[in-house]
């Protein structure tokens, strides 16, 4: 049997992006699919929607019309594109609980802490769904180390990442990093440093390309 194809993955995102906890979903789905065949080290890595957003965040409906021109019934209609691609992941959006939207640079830094942890998946998920599941404050600080220790991290811990502001300089050094790069919307997955997936992208379409990266070796 031949060894598994190594895959290094950086899925480059946000905690308030929805396509992006539709594109993690799909990842996973065809990893799972992918199973032995392939050994993958996956790094998620920082990209904020909004770096401007003022601590006390936006009205979603007023952020939306402001940034894209949304019109209420446009707004309805992407939420609802959105909450049915998430059902077909598994991935529950509960758009009627999320009413604002907030700066995520202290969840970055909490990221790349737990990602020295090695708990930086699980902590991922449990920030996207804390967010467009449950209606939470991912701003909050409160709110961040509660998420982080049901993942299993050290709350007191947690704590002294964010209010020691532990990981700034860090945080945004990958963050000009990936913007050097090209990248200005998010999820954007890159594999091998070569080659980039973008978008909220079908399991089908990561499991192919996926597939067709690790026979290149």
């Amino acid at each position: 049997m031949s060894a598994p194809a190594p895959l290094k993955i950086d899925f480059v995102s946000d905690v308030v992006c929805p396509w992006c906890a539709i594109g993690l979903k799909s990842l996973e789905k065809a990893l799972e699919k992918l199973g032995d065949e392939v050994a993958v080290e996956l790094h998620f890595q920082p990209f904020e929607l909004n770096p401007q957003m003022a601590p006390e965040g936006e009205d979603i409906g007023e952020h939306l019309a402001r940034k894209y021109g949304s019109t209420p019934e446009q707004m309805r209609q992407n939420q609802e594109a959105i909450r049915e691609r998430g059902a077909g992941v598994g991935f529950v959006f509960d758009m009627n609980k999320r009413s604002r939207i907030v700066n995520t640079f202290d969840a970055h830094r909490l990221l790349h802490w737990a990602a020295l942890e090695g708990n930086q998946a699980e902590l991922k998920q449990a920030l996207l769904a804390a967010y467009f599941t449950d209606g939470r404050d991912v701003s909050s600080r409160d709110v961040l180390v509660d998420v982080a220790a049901s993942v299993g991290l050290d709350a007191t811990e947690a704590r002294h990442v964010l209010d020691e502001n532990r990981y700034a300089q860090d945080v945004r050094a990958q963050e000009q990093f990936y913007q050097s790069q090209g990248i200005q919307a998010v999820p954007s997955v890159i594999i091998n440093d070569r080659y980039l997936i973008q978008g909220g992208q079908p399991a089908e379409v990561f499991e192919q390309t996926l597939r067709k990266i690790a026979a290149e070796g």
